[in-house]
């Protein structure tokens, strides 16, 4: 499990959960409930952190937080 804030709120507009991880830029993921939206940005955190580690980016330290808002 990672230790990154997420921040998953719905969208009315997209008709989905949407989740954002903050600390790392353009990392979001949606899906059509909380628990889908969450499996969803676990995947995508781990994406992210695999291309920045391949491209040689800087990887943020983690904050520590762990916020869902539905």
């Amino acid at each position: 499990m990672n230790k990154y804030e997420i921040i998953i709120y719905f969208s009315n507009e997209d008709k989905a959960f949407i989740a954002e991880v903050p600390e790392l830029s353009g990392c979001m993921a949606h899906g059509a409930t909380n628990e889908e939206a969450l499996k969803n940005i676990n995947e995508a955190i781990e994406l992210w952190l695999k291309t920045a580690k391949e491209f040689g980016d800087p990887i943020p330290q983690p904050k520590g937080r762990r916020l869902i808002f539905a």
